[in-house]
Order: C-alpha cells, then structure tokens, then sequence
C-alpha cells in the first residue's frame, strides 16, 4: 500500500495543499466569469492563437516557417513523492505544447515550496523530477523563479515551435471528425484514493506511469493534413475539454461511455465513493451543455467529469485518418488510445450514449 507516513518534521506533500494536480484548477464556470471581465486583446497580426476559444497555448507566427507555442502551467502535489510530483507537473506543462502541434525546445521553472515546513532534500527532490522528465523530452530549463510559499507549487512555462500550417487549434475540429483518446482516464479517482491511504502499489504505478507520459504524439499528429483539432484532457474532465472543442469549432460532440478507457481499478473506486471535489465543480459548470443518456448514473457522471492530470491528447481528425493517428499513439506507447466518439453539425454540445 502507498500509505507514506507523515511525521512532524516530513509531513506528506499532499496533506500541505487544499487540493492536487489539475483538481486545483479554478472551476470552468467560474473561470469564464473571471475572464468575462478582461478588457478586450488588441488584434496582433502574428498571434494566431490567443485565449479566444480557451485552447492549450498561445501561439505567435515568427516567420514563414515557425511559429512561437507558449504555455504554462502549475499545480500543488498529487503524490507524496518529491521526484514523482515534480516529474509530473513538468509532463503536464510540457503537454500543452504537443497539444498544439508543437516540440517543446525550452522551459522555465516555477517554483513556490514551504521553505520552513519542507527539507531541502525533498524541495531538491521536486525540481530533479522535473528536471528528468525536461531532459527526456530533449529541453533545457533555462532558468524561472522561486517565492516562499505556504502551499508547494511546481510547474513550467513552456515554450515550443511548430509550423504555422501545422498548429492544432481546438476550434479546427470538423463535422464527421472521429475523436481519438490517446490515454485512459481516472487519475482524479487514483490520486483521491491515494490520499486516502487506499490505493495499492499497482494503482499507484499505473497513474505514475500515465502521468509522466509525454504527449510525443501531439508533435507528429501536428503534421498530418487529416488531424484537424487537438486538445489535452486536464482538469476540466473529459466532458470539460470535449465542450471546449465543440463549442470553439461550432458543432456537436458525441461520446460513448462504453468506448472510454479507465485505469485500472478507477471504476471500482469510484463506485465505493473515491471521487474528487472537482468532478462535481466540472459537472455545475457544464451541466446545461450536456446531454447524459438515462443509462448512466451519477457515478458515471462523476466519472466524465474527474479531473486529470497529465492527461492524453484528444484529437479530432478525418475517419480516413483514423487508422494512422491510432498507429502513431500505439508506436509511441500509447497503449490505451481509443476512438471514443465523433463530432457533428448538429445537436446538443456535448451527448453521451451508454
């Protein structure tokens, strides 16, 4: 069992934040309220994608050949490892780059630690994890910026290029598109089990291994003609991020419950109640969105609406192109990847059938 002992001097990392990972994210429908009150973007000629239709990155066009993706992103812990909690805020930074289309080329690290509740060993811990996880995608962390915080925070802000002809905007989606998911879901209901003390050694590898698995494929779907959108599935849920491409393309999403991919043992915890704050946060913003079949209860609800962290990429492309999207998830390790549903031109945003 991961039932890390917490001593006075070595609290866990989780029981120093209010929540973890993407859970922390400010509800969608607050946020929109937030963000209702910004003063209008000047229009800027280069930026091709801004935060008009709430997608992954920013993106400014350099020149003919090169666009500039930027991101960032930061959360407080999900696990109580120092090295597995900074290699998972880095994978789930660096995904909004591949999210767009892009390569990651640099970072810049975020960082705010209890300096006086933390050991320096375990704040060391963090930013190695993160570390690792910037060397294997082949990028530097070129520097960042560091405050005394009363709850630990790590994160990165990323940045990456892509062709101008080859980014992925969420509103590019077209109707007849297939959607494609490139990992299993769950990692809201793992991480709460964890907290918990009730989430055994397999359970706990199984959302290591999901969470620090960089989203390569984003950087080789960018360049298929056939993909037409791609978003990262965080902690907005499932239904969240499939609202945001369905309403920033203008058309009518459609999932089936039956085709989604879970983690191991998510389903039975989720029957048992092992559910986050955030599902029900989600489901508030969105529920007058979405159409829910009747066969589905409000377990499975909870379920669409569990917030991931590091999540996979859900892309939007051509049925012609199914076949090489799944060929390319699957040849990088991406076992899970499954077709879970299709846009149309008509509808309710967002429809669920069993």
């Amino acid at each position: 069992m991961n039932d890390t002992v917490s001593t006075p001097d070595k609290p866990r990392l989780t029981s120093l934040s209010h929540g973890g990972g993407c859970g922390c994210k400010i509800a969608p429908g607050v946020l929109s309220e937030l963000l209702s009150h910004m003063p209008a973007a000047q229009p800027y000629a280069a930026l091709l994608v801004g935060n008009e239709t709430s997608d992954d990155a920013a993106v400014y066009q350099l020149n003919e050949q090169q666009a500039l993706i930027a991101t960032t992103d930061f959360f407080m812990p999900i696990v109580d490892d120092p090295y597995d909690f900074g290699r998972i805020a880095a994978t789930n930074a660096l995904s909004d780059v591949y999210a767009m289309g892009g390569t990651p080329i640099m970072a810049l690290a975020l960082v705010g630690m209890p300096i006086n509740v933390l050991s320096k060993a375990d704040i060391a811990g963090i930013l190695q994890g993160g570390a690792a996880v910037c060397n294997q995608a082949g990028i530097p962390i070129a520097g960042g910026h560091s405050i005394d915080s009363v709850e630990p925070i790590y994160g990165l802000a990323a940045m990456g290029l892509a062709h101008p002809k080859h980014i992925k905007r969420n509103a590019d989606a077209q109707a007849g598109d297939v959607l494609v998911l490139g990992k299993a879901l769950g990692v809201g209901i793992l991480s709460a089990a964890l907290k918990k003390n009730i989430l055994g050694d397999d359970g706990y590898r199984s959302m290591i291994d999901s969470t620090t698995q960089l989203n390569t494929p984003g950087a080789i779907l960018g360049k298929l003609s056939g993909v037409h959108a791609i978003t990262d599935v965080t902690g907005f849920g499932l239904l969240g991020h499939t609202l945001e491409v369905a309403r920033a393309s203008g058309l009518s999403a459609r999932l089936r419950y039956s085709d989604l991919p879970w983690l191991e043992g998510v389903s039975e915890f989720a029957v048992q109640g092992v559910i986050t704050g955030a599902s029900g946060r989600n489901w508030d913003s969105i529920a007058e969105s979405v159409s829910l079949s009747s066969q589905l209860n409000e377990t499975m609800r909870a379920l669409l609406c569990d917030p991931q962290t590091s999540g996979g990429l859900l892309v939007a492309c051509a049925p012609e192109a199914v076949a090489e999207v799944l060929n390319i998830f699957h040849s990088e390790g991406f076992g899970h990847a499954a077709i879970v549903g299709e846009l149309h031109s008509e509808g309710p945003l967002v429809q669920v059938e069993a």
